[in-house]
Parts: structure tokens; C-alpha cells; sequence
């Protein structure tokens, strides 16, 4: 794969602080790509995730559907989103980054930032939409967005929909590879590092499915129970980035340093918060048979060779996490309605389709699921090209 199609660096004029977006390959003049905002975020970060949307897109074409593969790109911020100056920060940066919208960059919520937030920022910098860019594609635009705003307002539980599909998709990954190994649900131990979003979705669908979640980290530390946390207690006891308020706790859980999480005695590790989370350094420490990346980048390429040599599979981003931005687009083009049972129905026979075709071509190529995965999308970037063309 060539270099980025487009690399922007943006400087605030009031903060000094740095914004980019990335553009890595257009297909029919439109690529898709959420924003997030984190202390920190470079121009590699935001390149590595941009190849990745491209990535996510090619491995959900289906030919007979009706959601059109669009091309990767991604948007960052480097702030902390809890600044007093993030949220006029954002402003400024989509204010600038409006003609890229209004043209071919279609975004959404990602790490640090709420849909919700987005929207309203995006409103706020004179935006229709932050994915308005895709509707010369669709056949009837008033329905398809009436058919997402639907969505977006479905609650399951005390939860938005949208805020369920990702980690959903994420769960459905990890019992795929129980399934594959034969491992029985009930019993498999799970930690998961980041109680956003996706980490706090993927630990109720894996609650529900029966598997005991024994630790939970965020930005205060890391919350552990060997007999199980009560998930929902957490999700209700949370705020809107994830942070859990221990006073509205029942007692019973063990408060552990932040980083306990990667030690933690259990079969399946869910790093769903910042990427290059796990290092060369940190290989050691890590008891699990299974890292699944619910976060983007999450593990260091140098760490993904020690665990590999030591039997620790992990199932990489570009599949695991990719079940929000499909849910996104086969909602807006019509292949879902705004319905929960039919959005997890999607998400899990997806999910499950594409963890199985990676695993098994891992197995018989004898080679790691990332590199299977590029394998996978090396065969239908052609498919792609081919039906749409990358540039027009």
C-alpha cells in the first residue's frame, strides 16, 4: 500500500495546539474515519489509524449489500478532552477542516470525544453533518437520515445503541476464538482496560454471555474482583469518559494500581482505551491467552513478536473493532433498519464471519491474525478498486 493520499497538519491560532487529519484512500471520492482527541496525538498516530479505516472498509464489502466500501481517513486533536479549552478547540478545528468535511471526509466520535459532542461541535462550525460528504451516495438521503437519527435514538438498557454496536462486535470476537479453541464460556476470565464506549460495551456483552470480568481500569486505577464485577453496577456508576465513581460502589472490590490490568490472572485481555498500550516491556507480565484490540493500536508491533513466541494470540483492531463503523453505514444505506435485535444480529454474524476467516487463514498460512487480516484485505482491495476506483 502507497503513502497517505492526504496528510494535513492544523495549528490552533489561539491554544497553539496541533490537529491533523489523514486521508489514506478515497473510493468514489469519499473515505470514512472518526476524530478523537487525546494529550499526545501525532501525525503517525493518525496515519496508522487512517490505514487502518481502510482496512476496516475493505474486510466489510459485500457485494450484494447495500453499503458502498468508502476509503480510510482519520482526524486527531492533541488535547486532553477534559480541558476547559477542548470543546472550543474542537470548534476551531472543524471550522478549519470544513471543506474537507462538506467534500469527502465523512467523521464521527473516537477516542475522547462522544458523537454527541461532534455533533454539536459540528453545528456549531456551520457543518450540515459530520458525515454529510457520503449523502450524494445514497438513493434517498431524507430516509437514510431519518433511518440513522432513528438509530441514534434507540436505548437498550440505559445505554444509546450506537454506543453498543462497537462493543458488541468486540465481545462477539472473543467468543469466536473461545469457540474456535473450545474454551466454555462460563469461567473464561476477562480484564478490560478502559470503560468508555467500547470497554464498557464489550464487558456487558461478555457479562451477559457469561464470562466473569474480573477487572476493569480506568483512569483512576484498576478495579478487580477474582469473583466477578457487577458490570452493570460500574456502567451506572460511570461518567461520560468512562471514569467510575467508587463512592457509588458497593463494597468488595480490590482498588489496584492502573497498570494491574495487564497482570491480571485471567484468559482474555480487552485493551479498549489508548493505543500503544502494551510495550516490549510489558509482554512478560501478561497471563492471558488472548489479546483482543478493542482499542486501535493498541499493542506495540515489538510486543505483538514476544507474545506471538510465547503462544499469546491477539486479534488485531482492524477486525475486532471495526463493528461501529459498519453498524454506521449499513444503517444509512438501508441493509439494517433503527432496531437493536437486528443491529446485534448484524454486528455478531459479521464479526463472527470475519474472526473465523482470519483465524483460519492464520492457521493455514501459519502466521499471526494481523498478518492474516492484511492478507484478507490484500485480496479485496482489487475487488474494490476494480468495481469503484480509488480516486474518483
Amino acid at each position: 500500500m502507497t503513502a497517505p493520499l492526504i496528510s494535513l497538519v492544523w495549528t490552533d491560532h489561539v491554544t497553539g495546539r496541533q490537529g491533523f487529519l489523514v486521508v489514506d484512500r478515497l473510493v468514489r471520492g469519499v473515505a470514512s474515519g472518526g476524530l478523537r482527541m487525546r494529550p499526545g496525538c501525532t501525525l503517525e498516530e493518525v496515519t496508522g489509524l487512517a490505514r487502518g479505516m481502510t482496512m476496516k472498509e475493505a474486510l466489510h464489502y459485500d457485494p450484494q449489500g447495500r453499503y458502498v466500501p468508502l476509503g480510510g481517513a482519520k482526524g486527531g486533536i492533541d488535547c486532553d478532552p477534559r480541558d476547559p479549552e477542548a470543546y472550543g478547540l474542537l470548534v476551531r478545528y472543524l471550522r478549519a477542516m470544513r471543506p474537507h468535511v462538506e467534500s469527502f471526509w465523512t467523521t464521527g466520535e473516537d477516542l475522547g470525544l462522544t458523537q454527541d459532542l461532534v455533533d454539536r461541535a459540528a453545528a456549531e462550525a456551520g457543518l450540515v453533518s459530520s458525515i454529510q460528504a457520503v449523502y450524494p451516495l445514497l438513493d434517498d438521503e431524507a430516509a437514510a437520515r431519518k433511518r440513522l437519527a432513528d438509530a441514534f435514538a434507540v436505548d437498550v438498557d440505559g445505554i444509546g445503541l450506537d454506543e453498543l454496536v462497537g462493543g458488541c462486535g468486540v465481545a462477539e470476537s472473543v467468543l469466536a476464538a473461545l469457540d474456535r479453541a473450545s474454551v466454555a464460556y462460563r469461567g473464561a476470565r476477562v480484564a478490560v482496560q478502559g470503560f468508555g464506549t467500547m470497554g464498557g460495551a464489550t464487558a456487558r456483552f461478555l457479562a451477559r454471555a457469561g464470562l466473569t470480568v474480573v477487572a476493569v481500569a480506568d483512569v483512576k486505577g484498576t478495579l478487580a474482583d477474582p469473583a466477578g464485577l457487577d458490570v452493570e453496577a460500574l456502567l451506572a456508576a460511570r461518567d461520560a469518559y468512562g471514569t467510575v465513581d467508587r463512592a457509588a460502589l458497593r463494597p468488595g472490590f480490590r482498588e489496584l494500581p492502573g497498570d494491574a490490568w495487564l497482570s491480571a490472572d485471567v484468559d482474555v485481555l480487552v485493551p479498549a482505551a489508548v493505543s500503544y498500550a502494551i510495550g516490549p516491556a510489558d509482554h512478560e507480565r501478561i497471563k492471558a491467552r488472548w489479546i483482543v484490540e478493542a482499542a486501535n493500536m493498541p499493542v506495540l508491533p515489538e510486543a505483538e513478536e514476544l507474545l506471538a513466541a510465547r503462544g499469546v494470540t491477539v486479534l488485531p483492531d482492524v477486525v475486532v473493532n471495526s463493528g461501529t463503523n459498519a453498524w454506521w453505514w449499513w444503517t444509512l444505506f438501508g441493509d439494517i433498519g433503527p432496531d437493536a435485535d437486528e443491529a446485534f444480529a448484524r454486528v455478531r454474524r459479521s464479526m463472527r464471519t470475519l474472526i473465523d476467516l482470519m483465524l483460519a487463514r492464520a492457521e493455514a498460512d501459519g502466521t499471526t491474525p494481523r498478518a492474516a487480516a492484511h492478507a484478507l484485505v490484500a485480496d479485496r482491495l482489487p475487488v474494490i478498486a476494480d468495481r469503484f476506483g480509488w480516486y474518483r
